[in-house]
């Protein structure tokens, strides 16, 4: 039975503003299927992105969203997920948003390991501005601010959560949208904040500046490119250049929710103040009653 994603989205804001080929549509895709396999429902999700063409994903989704400035889809994401700890929160958002411009935030929602599943549409480039390099722009490669190519190392965005803090990090690619609902829904299903980078195409902009020009074509190299974990782990050095691993990088069950830990420290502050009030009763209660002075009161009748 074919899936019905006509329930999850907005039939009239469409056709999207990606380009024919985009990645983007594909990862969507995967973030709906995900949250239908969860059991989610419009009003349990909180969808929110920033700045850019993969944050324009929210617009065409039929549930709770929010989108927020360049960068700041995790700092909007933080408060609604303090302010309703029971919704599901997720952030859609590009390389340059989440790791330029957004990239204080990123590795800060790491540290803090808030309940907030991330998905990075990560196509090496900055597409809706013009081609800037961003970055996770590989060194060598031509972008609209580096013709003659980036002299810039490129992160490596799993690396980067994993050394922040995060308690699930995983990548794929759009080449594979089965196992790409796997991995998101893993992040969806984990307690904890959760990374999901996606190796996407971004033809328009990158490919056609780095010989890749045709959307399927370079769909393919990024597929070729992509390396299972067990296989990555057997390779030396010089066999992993140009290449990437993926599946789930990393797992931590061990460290507590943020959200979780913020609202136990709520409540035993409560107790606390109750607790003195309750003191400051019963001593008021012990103390003797005065005896007015100077006979009885002018107020009496």
């Amino acid at each position: 039975m074919a899936f019905d994603y006509a329930s999850w989205l907005r039939p009239e804001l469409m056709p999207h503003i990606w380009c024919p080929g985009c990645g983007i549509g594909i990862v969507l895709k995967s973030v709906i299927r995900s949250m239908d396999s969860m059991g989610w429902n419009q009003d349990t999700v909180g969808f929110v992105s920033g700045i850019g063409c993969t944050s324009r994903a929210p617009g065409y989704v039929d549930m709770n969203t929010l989108h927020t400035t360049h960068g700041r889809a995790l700092t909007f994401a933080t408060g609604l997920k303090m302010a309703a700890p029971d919704k599901n929160v997720v952030v859609m958002a590009g390389d340059g948003d989440s790791a330029a411009i957004g990239g204080n935030h990123l590795i800060h929602s790491c540290r803090r390991n808030i309940d907030i599943t991330m998905v990075i549409v990560n196509n090496e480039i900055y597409g809706m501005t013009g081609g800037q390099f961003s970055p996770t722009t590989p060194t060598g490669d031509r972008a609209a601010t580096a013709p003659y190519g980036n002299i810039d190392p490129g992160f490596d965005l799993c690396k980067l959560a994993i050394a922040a803090g995060a308690t699930y990090v995983a990548r794929g690619h759009v080449a594979n949208a089965i196992f790409l609902e796997k991995l998101i829904k893993g992040g969806m299903a984990h307690k904890g904040f959760s990374v999901i980078e996606i190796m996407s195409n971004c033809h328009t902009q990158y490919g056609r500046r780095n010989k890749h020009p045709d959307p399927a074509e370079l769909v393919e190299h990024i597929a070729s490119s992509a390396v299972t974990l067990r296989n990555w782990e057997k390779m030396e050095d010089e066999e992993k250049i140009g290449k990437f691993p993926i599946g789930v990088l990393h797992k931590d069950d061990t460290r507590p929710e943020y959200s979780e830990n913020y609202y136990k420290l709520q409540a035993h502050a409560q107790e606390r103040v109750r607790d003195a009030a309750r003191k400051i009763a019963e001593a008021e209660a012990l103390k003797p009653k005065r005896e007015p002075q100077g006979g009885a009161s002018p107020f009496e009748v």
